[in-house]
């Protein structure tokens, strides 16, 4: 029972408090709920070009990255993360992105390929995750999702 400043029972103000705090209860357990959704999602690994047109393949990377995490799941792309802080025009430094890419890839649930054509730093990150049997779906440069028998098909043209 709810006892007021001096002392005595007050069951208004204790009902009221207790409806307040049922309510702070409930929105708190809708907000953890929404957090571990969210947490809990698969994890696409992203491998789209990064050499070449730099800053069209950045943004073209971001692009895609949004698209993963419109389909509620959370995008890695390394390719946008490791470049900020290591040379990729220095081999040591480039080999050392790629390796802490594939440990990235590792942790993934899927993997997810954009363009036809393929750098060698994609084809590395394509076999790593066949290795690591990880699903992998393909997409051309527009998002649009390919079956991956026509992939091949049109990767050979």
């Amino acid at each position: 029972m709810y006892r007021n400043g001096e002392g005595y029972n007050d069951p208004t103000a204790g009902a009221a408090i207790g409806s307040i705090m049922k309510e702070y209860k409930q929105q708190r357990r809708r907000q953890w709920q929404r957090e571990t959704e969210i947490k809990e999602r698969p994890k696409v690994y992203v491998v789209s070009r990064y050499a070449g047109d730099v800053s069209n393949n950045v943004e073209a990377a971001r692009k895609y990255c949004r698209m993963v995490t419109d389909a509620k799941r959370i995008p890695l792309a390394s390719h946008l993360l490791y470049p900020q802080f290591l040379n990729d025009n220095d081999p040591a430094e480039r080999q050392l992105g790629t390796m802490f890419g594939l440990a990235l890839l590792a942790i993934c649930d899927e993997v997810w390929c954009f363009g036809i054509e393929h750098s060698a730093g994609m084809q590395g990150e394509l076999y790593e995750a066949k290795r690591l049997k990880k699903p992998i779906r393909y997409f051309d440069l527009n998002g649009k999702e390919v079956k991956a028998w026509q992939y091949r098909r049109n990767s050979e043209n």
